[in-house]
């Protein structure tokens, strides 16, 4: 007889995590050591269930580096303990997390599944259940030689499971809250689970490790006309900034001020790495297709072909390493995670 399989709820907190008090009406936090109270349904999975929460759950805004570590040394600690993983998360700041833990592990081949809600778990039109419910089911689904059926970072919402690093934030109103622009859903939700099983990531690491070790001296920087570079010189001081990230126009494109361009290839100079990507919500860089980006080739900006913000902002964290500036370079063009389409 199979053994059901185990899987490991972490609640860091968010929405999800909320039920309203019947006495005061207020919303106070699930007791996830008593899921199975507020969720019967989830008796009815042939699965092991167990909890651990944030001593201080936190609302996913105040997300940081330290959050991001702790949720990966309790998935790391328990690696071998359990057969899935789901993350309980604020909306918000998922994808950062989803981005962030994708470039934490090497060598995953177990599910590690973030999930969350628009509405409190405990109200009547809540998305939570639905949403929890399922990401257990995905957890803990197995191919026909037992194998984890997902084996990457994942966002489950709305009845869609997206590459976690390939995953976006889309609407704070809609229950369809996330959205995969430039990568195809994993799985789908319907009256079946119905899986794309040729766009499932799959390591060929043959042991499980884990990097915390992540540079925070990065900036963003998102162009728009007329910008005026003077009032940006902090951000292109490599003193105290390792990596720029400039979100350009269409296909990678910017302004050939001469001031821009000076104040881009100084920082270059000077040790900095700059990584180019797309502020439009779907589509891919493409330095040199036009003029107005030739020049980012010549100075050396890296192209971040079709990565999402989210993932270029913790892939940069956890690669960046001014002692090396060339392996950074080849590590941030490369494809780590399926966190972009290579050219």
């Amino acid at each position: 007889m199979e053994s059901k399989p185990r899987i490991l709820i972490i609640y860091t907190g968010g929405t999800i995590g909320m039920i309203k008090d019947s006495e005061t009406a207020q919303l106070t936090t699930v007791n996830f050591d008593h899921i199975y109270d507020h969720l019967p349904e989830l008796r009815r999975l042939n699965v092991a269930l167990e909890s651990v929460s944030f001593e201080d759950p936190i609302d996913s805004s105040e997300i940081a580096i330290t959050h991001w570590k702790q949720i990966a040394e309790s998935i790391f600690e328990n690696y071998t303990k359990y057969d899935g993983f789901v993350v309980l998360h604020g909306s918000d700041t998922m994808s950062y997390t989803a981005s962030a833990l994708s470039f934490m592990f090497d060598g995953l081949k177990k599910p590690v599944i973030l999930t969350g809600s628009q509405l409190p778990i405990g109200t009547i039109r809540t998305d939570g259940k639905e949403n929890l419910i399922t990401a257990i089911e995905i957890a803990a689904s197995r191919d026909v030689n037992q194998n984890p059926l997902i084996q990457e970072v994942a966002v489950y919402f709305d009845y869609k499971l997206f590459r976690g690093n390939r995953s976006m934030k889309d609407s704070a109103e809609h229950f369809e809250a996330f959205k995969s622009p430039n990568y195809q859903e994993l799985c789908e939700a319907g009256v079946q689970i119905r899986y794309n099983t040729d766009k499932f990531y799959r390591t060929e690491q043959d042991t499980f490790s884990l990097n915390t070790n992540f540079n925070d001296r990065i900036a963003l920087l998102k162009l728009f006309p007329g910008i005026n570079t003077e009032l940006y010189k902090g951000i292109f001081n490599s003193t105290a900034v390792d990596g720029l990230i400039l979100e350009t126009f269409g296909a990678g494109n910017a302004s050939n001020s001469r001031a821009f361009k000076d104040v881009i290839a100084r920082f270059i100079a000077e040790g900095g790495i700059v990584l180019n990507i797309t502020q439009c919500n779907s589509g891919s860089v493409k330095q040199g297709m036009y003029k107005t980006s030739s020049f980012f080739n010549e100075i050396g900006v890296i192209s971040g072909a079709d990565m999402t913000t989210e993932a270029a902002v913790t892939k940069m964290m956890s690669v960046l390493d001014r002692n090396d500036i060339e392996k950074t370079k080849k590590l941030l063009a490369k494809n780590l995670r399926g966190e972009l389409t290579e050219n």
